[in-house]
């Protein structure tokens, strides 16, 4: 019996073959129970958590005698950003514990000598907020604060979500200092 030489016989045998292992993670899902989403305070922990990992990364790998390295004379240096970033956290801790406002936005660079300094800041700027949405836990995500720079009531899992996003900019803006220095951010580094 002669085998059919088509191309398009060929193409449909090995389309099949690749949809085959697709097809049984397919079945496998279905087989398997979807897990539960995650409670109101554990979401916001979580997102939380992975913007300050990936500033904390940031600030751990910059090489210190790069830290003072500014884009332009006009834009704060990259210790001067993650300062901001970190300290601006506790806009959102110190009202969600109680506890009065920061008394200045951004902390003096030379209040942090060195790179040690700021990790350790950036560290526990991310380490309070965690401590903060955890004691609020789910019933207290809806409860009423007010953003200091809006003077309007927010829920805490509003006000912890905008100042997620504030550490996301900052985090896009040193992305841009790691490429002009010419180095390659730890989170577009191929994962191991």
């Amino acid at each position: 019996m002669k085998m059919m030489k088509s191309p398009f016989l060929a193409a449909a045998l090995f389309a099949a073959t690749l949809a085959l292992p697709a097809h049984a993670q397919d079945t496998m899902k279905k087989d398997t129970a979807v897990k539960p989403a995650a409670g109101p305070s554990q979401a916001v922990l979580d997102t939380w958590n992975d913007v300050g990992r990936k500033l904390i990364a940031m600030a751990e790998d910059f090489p210190e005698d790069k830290y003072d390295f500014k884009p332009t004379p006009a834009q704060r240096s990259f210790a001067e950003q993650l300062l901001h970033a970190a300290n601006a956290n506790y806009f959102f801790t110190n009202p969600a514990m109680g506890k009065a406002m920061p008394p200045e936005e951004d902390p003096k660079r030379d209040q942090f000598k060195t790179k040690a300094d700021i990790v350790a800041f950036v560290k526990k700027a991310f380490a309070d907020g965690a401590a903060a949405i955890k004691a609020k836990g789910d019933k207290g995500m809806s409860d009423l604060l007010v953003d200091p720079f809006a003077h309007q009531q927010v829920r805490v899992y509003d006000m912890a979500y905008g100042f997620i996003e504030h550490s996301g900019e900052h985090y896009g803006q040193l992305v841009v200092y790691y490429r002009l220095s010419g180095l390659v951010p730890p989170e577009s580094r191929p994962k191991k």
